[in-house]
């Protein structure tokens, strides 16, 4: 079974602006509650240390990401790979009248049991968190 969602933020921030957050891998991380450290591998490249807390998993899975498609400043789309699952997020840019519609849309496939039940209850939530620290580093 595969987890899906999108979310649309309206923000009051030029586009620019906010390409500069969504583009950076580090900052579409951090406000990830799971995520317990980040390494930038390469150029298009990245290792998320995820602790997920689920009983088949007792230590930290290493998910490693790349950039796959980048349309700079209107969308870039990411994949990432670990035992435990497949995550795949995509972030689309659109100029409005007030600023910027940026949506999100994350699709993640577990590996091991418990993994889609866990992101099926909090990927909702973990969406907010991308939200409030964008408009927080957008001072919005």
């Amino acid at each position: 079974m595969t987890v899906r969602i999108e979310r649309v933020f309206e923000l009051s921030a030029p586009p620019e602006a906010v390409w500069e957050f969504i583009a950076d891998p580090e900052r579409r991380a951090r406000p990830i509650s799971v995520v317990t450290e980040f390494e930038t591998t390469g150029d298009r490249t990245a290792t998320w240390h995820v602790k997920l807390p689920i009983p088949v998993i007792n230590r930290t899975v290493a998910v490693e990401t790349e950039e796959i498609e980048r349309d700079e400043p209107r969308y870039v789309k990411f994949v990432g790979r670990s035992r435990a699952m497949r995550v795949q997020g995509e972030h689309v840019l659109e100029p409005t009248e007030t600023g910027t519609r940026l949506t999100n849309r994350f699709l993640v496939e577990g590996k091991l049991p418990g993994v889609e039940r866990f992101f099926r209850r909090r990927l909702d939530g973990e969406l907010d968190n991308l939200e409030d620290a964008i408009r927080k580093a957008l001072e919005l």
